[in-house]
């Protein structure tokens, strides 16, 4: 008897999301290192005049990256919005499994690559390929509704910071076997086959659960007309706010202010730091990239615990000034580290540093009714995603230009950036304690 409901409870778990996530950064986890380690092989050789070997690989690794980040965040812009439309109509299923399909051929092509030695150009048109199908700017945002429909508007932080704590988990495991999997043989073929192989085969697992076995439920308050609070420690004998007639622009544009202004700094430093540790002093190994992409995977599970400890004692806002807060401590820093020590000491000032996002990702949800969901969340990314146009070539270029004197001088910059963005954020402090007390005035 017990069997049968071990079986039952197995396959309703199998009928979430949460093992499509797990899945799903298992894969990209591996391809990340592999992307890494196989476009620092390919740019050994590169030679630019007036540049010393290690600059000149520095360059051109840099230059591919700002080409391939481009590229993938541009394509996907407008199949996201209609894969968006899609899930808002009801399907909304279509924004996790068409990504997931150019995921798939993604890690086939650079599985190609390294198998037939082509150039590592080729990249390029995977990342065009990944792009229309929508990418993380899709897949991302129909995971988050389906967790924002799955549960109340009370909950809701708690349940996006358990999937960034899935994500985190998965990364960090991923990220630790990566580097000894990178240099495992296969026959003749070299270093990479075997990794490629394994996070092809995740990838599509994730394919066919997503197909067959993803169910979508949506979970209504126990009062439809309960206030969405803009701040979550509010105590259980405060009068109940009505939900407002329209939208709050001003607090909606003032979220989209901080997170973009966020996620540029940490994009900005992100797309620097993977470049950065393969130069001299650190020269990191596959297997040193490995543990140190498990060191920023490790973020997710601190910053979900983060949530846990200070939810019950501060609001969402003041939860996402703390975990810029530090951010921009560790990020500053990471500018002047020389030794692996002392990379792992400022990415330990990070703790808290995810936490923001998901924060702002649940206020948004709460202003706008289930119908608009999907689309505001996928407007959110898609402002991200645009942001990174800019903050990509901005970044790239400065730390070429630094690269001589200060080469920690992008993480400097990241860190004032953050500053700014606490601005917008600490507005919609200000004004939100303002208007609750209108309303129960207004209610008395």
């Amino acid at each position: 008897m017990a069997l049968p409901n071990l079986c039952q409870s197995a396959f309703a778990v199998l009928r979430q999301v949460e093992p499509i996530i797990v899945l799903e950064q298992l894969g990209s986890t591996l391809f990340d290192t592999a992307l890494q380690m196989v476009v620092k092989d390919r740019c050994a050789n590169a030679t630019y005049p007036d540049k010393s070997r290690e600059d000149s690989q520095q360059k051109a690794m840099t230059d591919f990256f700002m080409t391939y980040n481009l590229i993938i965040r541009f394509v996907p812009m407008i199949p996201a919005l209609l894969l968006a439309r899609l899930s808002d109509r009801g399907r909304r299923k279509a924004p996790i499994v068409v990504p997931l399909g150019g995921y798939l051929l993604s890690r086939l092509i650079l599985l190609l690559v390294v198998i037939f030695r082509l150039p590592v150009e080729v990249m390029f048109g995977a990342a065009v390929l990944f792009g229309l199908s929508g990418g993380f700017c899709a897949y991302w945002p129909g995971v988050m509704t389906l967790a924002s429909l799955s549960s109340t508007t009370t909950d809701r932080s708690k349940v996006m910071m358990k999937v960034e704590l899935l994500y985190g988990a998965a990364g960090v495991v991923g990220s630790l076997v990566s580097g000894h999997l990178f240099l495992a043989y296969s026959s003749s073929l070299g270093h990479g086959i075997v990794l490629l192989i394994v996070s092809l085969l995740l990838h599509l697992l994730c394919l066919v659960f997503s197909i067959f076995l993803l169910q979508v439920k949506q979970v209504s308050d126990k009062d439809p007309d309960e206030s969405c609070h803009l701040l979550s420690h509010t105590s259980d004998t405060a009068p109940v706010t009505e939900a407002p007639a329209g939208i709050n622009k001003v607090n909606v544009v003032l979220l989209f202010a901080a997170a973009i202004l966020y996620n540029f700094a940490v994009g900005g430093a992100v797309e620097i730091l993977g470049v950065f540790v393969m130069k001299e002093p650190l020269s990191w190994s596959a297997t040193q990239v490995g543990y140190g992409n498990a060191a920023g995977c490790t973020i997710f599970l601190t910053s979900f615990l983060g949530v846990i400890l200070f939810r019950r004692c501060a609001s969402d806002i003041t939860l996402i000034l703390i975990g810029m807060l530090s951010f921009t401590s560790g990020i500053y820093f990471m500018s002047f580290v020389t030794t692996t020590t002392m990379f792992y000491l400022a990415r330990s000032l990070n703790l808290f540093a995810l936490i923001p996002m998901p924060t702002i990702r649940s206020l948004l949800s709460q202003q706008v009714p289930a119908s608009a969901c999907g689309t505001i969340l996928t407007v959110l990314q898609l402002a991200l995603k645009f942001s990174g146009l800019a903050y990509i070539p901005a970044f790239t270029k400065i730390y070429q230009t630094t690269l001589d004197w200060f080469p920690g001088f992008v993480f400097t910059l990241s860190s004032i950036v953050t500053v700014l963005g606490m601005i917008p954020i600490s507005i919609v402090g200000c004004r939100s304690p303002q208007r609750r007390q209108y309303k129960r005035t207004q209610g008395d």
